[in-house]
């Protein structure tokens, strides 16, 4: 399989080296359930993936809530067999309360449970990276996390981190293990990680892989009103206020700026939304989602494209 030379780095103090570009398996979940992307043919997520792998990546991540299962058994099915895997990212903690919402749970056996389905499903000996999908309930945080730590004693899981996490609830746990990886959602139109959590990852050593940095779709230049309106009554991004008014223009608003900047390098928006959270000194990897094969060329560019900062002035509408 020939491989293309991606840009990578450290992720934090692991030891792991990864592509500044990730394969988001999120949306290879399809539908049926509280967060899903509507019909997916699963076919076509595999050859994604290999695609993917192809050109150079080097990491999937992945949860067991993505459509409960479904999407780490196409990961454990498209990898099966190849003579090198990626690197294998997943998450715990929410789990199908039998009419397809989320529940969640931090508990010691729940999430030992789960470690070794996902072990199952993605037919690892072990997981590269596993994480805390949510911090809640707020309460069982630290029974959740020993729990992750048990894990890694144990040699199921050789890293370990946590999404969605807060400074004070970071803090909270690192007495307990080392918080090894964070995973916030970041994009340009999601820019709170900037405020502390960031900053507070950089200082700390700990390893930051981006979640949602094209905004789940609206940065990719691909996202129009008649296409939202368009889309599956099961994907979630129907109901996201994001995607709807007054937010919507404002967004649109900026992937016409990122627009602008693409046809300068000959790529695409997403690429460069891509390339601008990759820009912060403290994001070591981004995820990026794909569903089909011909989705992944377009976007790992950004794991090599430098913006500068008259790009950045003109993407963040600055004067």
């Amino acid at each position: 399989m020939q491989r293309t030379q991606l840009a990578t780095t450290p992720l934090g103090a692991t030891g792991l080296e990864i592509t500044r570009v990730g394969f988001g398996a999120w949306a290879i979940g399809g539908g049926g359930w509280e967060f899903g992307w509507g019909p997916q043919a699963d076919d076509e997520s595999a050859a994604a993936i290999h695609r993917a792998l192809e050109l150079g990546v080097n990491w999937i991540d992945t949860a067991a809530a993505y459509g409960f299962g479904r999407s780490e058994e196409v990961v454990g099915r498209a990898l099966e067999g190849l003579a090198r895997r990626p690197y294998v990212f997943t998450k715990a903690s929410l789990l199908d309360d039998g009419t397809g919402r989320v529940r969640h749970s931090l508990k010691r056996d729940s999430i030992l449970r789960e470690a070794e389905a996902s072990l199952k499903r993605l037919g690892v000996d072990a997981i590269d990276l596993y994480q805390i999908h949510w911090p809640i309930p707020e309460g069982d945080i630290e029974e959740g996390w020993a729990a992750m730590a048990e894990l890694k004693e144990r040699g199921l899981v050789r890293h370990i981190g946590v999404s969605n996490f807060d400074t004070g609830q970071l803090k909270r746990i690192q007495g307990i293990a080392p918080v090894e990886t964070l995973q916030p959602q970041y994009s340009l139109i999601d820019r709170e990680a900037e405020d502390e959590i960031l900053h507070f990852a950089e200082r700390e050593d700990i390893g930051v892989i981006v979640y949602s940095p094209m905004g789940s779709g609206l940065l990719t230049g691909a996202i129009t009103r008649e296409r939202i309106a368009a889309m599956p009554a099961d994907d979630w991004r129907r109901s996201d206020p994001r995607f709807t008014e007054p937010q919507l223009s404002r967004h649109l608003g900026i992937a016409a700026r990122l627009q602008e900047v693409a046809d300068f390098y000959d790529t695409t928006p997403g690429a460069v939304a891509v390339a601008w959270t990759l820009r912060n000194p403290a994001v070591d990897g981004a995820i990026t989602g794909f569903r089909r094969p011909a989705q992944v060329d377009p976007i790992l560019a950004a794991a090599n494209l430098e913006l500068t900062d008259s790009d950045i002035t003109l993407i963040e509408g600055r004067s």
